[in-house]
This record gives structure tokens, sequence and C-alpha cells, in this order.
């Protein structure tokens, strides 16, 4: 049998990696419900949840007091 060679790349396929850190969440009963409902048209939770760390983050960073 012949063997068939599809490209001579070695380079990886595919879009760069811009999520290099990961972190299983836990949440409360109803939340994703709760997300699922609020999410624009073809936006993920993920999305939703990465701008709300970001936000909160920022927020606190900027030495407001917290509720």
């Amino acid at each position: 049998m012949t063997e068939l060679l599809i490209s001579g790349s070695r380079r990886p396929v595919g879009r760069k990696q811009i999520n290099h850190e990961q972190m299983p969440a836990r949440f409360p009963e109803g939340t994703l419900a709760r997300m699922d409902a609020v999410l624009k048209p073809k936006e993920k939770r993920s999305d939703l949840v990465r701008e709300a760390v970001e936000r909160e983050l920022e927020r606190r960073e900027a030495g407001k007091p917290t509720e």
C-alpha cells in the first residue's frame, strides 16, 4: 500500500490560543439558567463569565470598596 502524504508542514493547524489558563467553577442551582436567559444572540456562557470577572477585577483593582 502506498503512503499518502497530505502535507509536509509540521506547523500546528488552527487559531492561535488566546485563553491560556483554565479554572472550573461551580454555581448555585439556577445560575446557569439565569445566565442563559440574558445571553446575547450567539454569545457563549464563557464569554459572559470572562467579561464579568474582568469587570470585577478592574473595579477591585481601582480600589473601589466592595459591597
